[in-house]
């Protein structure tokens, strides 16, 4: 089979041509982005592989099926940059990638930490030999009420973690897992929002969800929440997130998404101005610690999303379909 592989990655490339060797595939590469430009390039290809800075619109996708292509992959776990349902509509398959929920889950927690022992404003002072105490006095993770919100994979493995600190562990979700009553006791979202020191996110973007945490759930919030998020930077509502810094309502933000933080995040922008005023702005709090969606990697994630790319993309052709098949 021939597959086009865009957004190819200097980390990927090891497992790429293991994955090649494996299956006798005949490879299409490049560094850039899927679009009008490069949609060339995955001609006589019958399937393609992306990551998120692709943005199949009903024209790529009408595009890639005019060329041949019959089965589309993005190695990421999220889907919203396809338009899923034209896909199906003009009778593309399409799946996305999985990988462990280790990587992410102890990143959620090292950003509790982080937060919780003012280690931003520690580490600004070290950069000018500044080793004074005063101000950066700590919290332990062993005494806070942690809430977590979502309890699939990801959510799963953050509660298995907590439970060795001794924490308080409560969860919302709408289908309860008895598996995790031993160390979690399930709450309304209601309960969670009231009674949490922190709280920590762990569901996926839909419309039903997006920006649900917004001003009245931050209202709902313990004066001094810390908020957690290495989901998706749209579940919160950056506006009211502000407001909380400023009004000190919320007592510090772990972030590792943050909304239209495509074109800025996995690239070298230190030259450019960054057109996100409030990425820009909301970073420069001492209590906001903001990393670049990299909860996700790791030498073993980066791994397994190549794989099911790869591997998807055969499995579609081979039996019609997969189990990461979106659509």
């Amino acid at each position: 089979m021939k597959i086009a592989v865009f957004e190819l990655r200097q980390d990927e490339k090891k497992k790429l041509e293991d994955l090649k060797g494996r299956h006798g595939l005949e490879l299409v590469t490049t560094g850039k982005a899927l679009s009008k430009q490069t949609l060339k390039l995955a001609a006589g290809c019958e399937g393609v592989t992306i990551l998120g800075r692709s943005k199949l619109d009903k024209g790529l996708l009408l595009g890639l099926k005019n060329l041949g292509v019959r089965y589309i992959s993005t190695r990421t776990v999220g889907y919203n940059h396809i338009d899923v349902a034209y896909g199906k509509e003009i009778g593309l398959k399409m799946c996305n990638a999985g990988y462990p929920p280790k990587g992410v889950a102890e990143f959620a927690v090292m950003l509790m930490l982080l937060t919780l022992r003012n280690y931003k404003p520690a580490m600004w002072r070290q950069n000018v030999n500044d080793y004074s105490l005063q101000g950066l006095t700590g919290q332990e993770l062993g005494n806070q009420t942690v809430g977590i919100i979502g309890t699939g994979c990801i959510g799963l493995e953050v509660i298995k973690l907590l439970s060795g600190f001794g924490c308080k562990i409560i969860a919302y979700n709408r289908t309860e897992r008895e598996e995790l009553k031993k160390y979690v006791e399930y709450v309304s979202l209601e309960e969670l929002y009231r009674i949490s020191d922190i709280i920590s996110l762990h569901v996926p973007l839909t419309e039903e969800n997006r920006y649900f945490i917004n001003k009245k759930a931050i209202s709902s919030m313990k004066t001094g929440v810390i908020l957690i998020n290495t989901a998706r930077g749209e579940l919160v509502d950056i506006e009211a997130l502000t407001e909380g810094i400023e009004s000190q309502k919320i007592g510090a933000l772990g972030l590792d998404v943050f909304e239209k933080e495509e074109g800025i995040y996995h690239a070298d922008r230190k030259n450019d101005i960054l057109k996100n005023r409030d990425m820009v702005y909301l970073r420069q709090f001492p209590n906001v610690v903001m990393t670049q969606h990299m909860a996700f990697y790791t030498r073993a994630n980066i791994d397994s999303m190549m794989t099911w790319g790869i591997e998807g993309i055969l499995e579609l052709h081979r039996t019609g379909s997969c189990s990461q098949e979106i659509g």
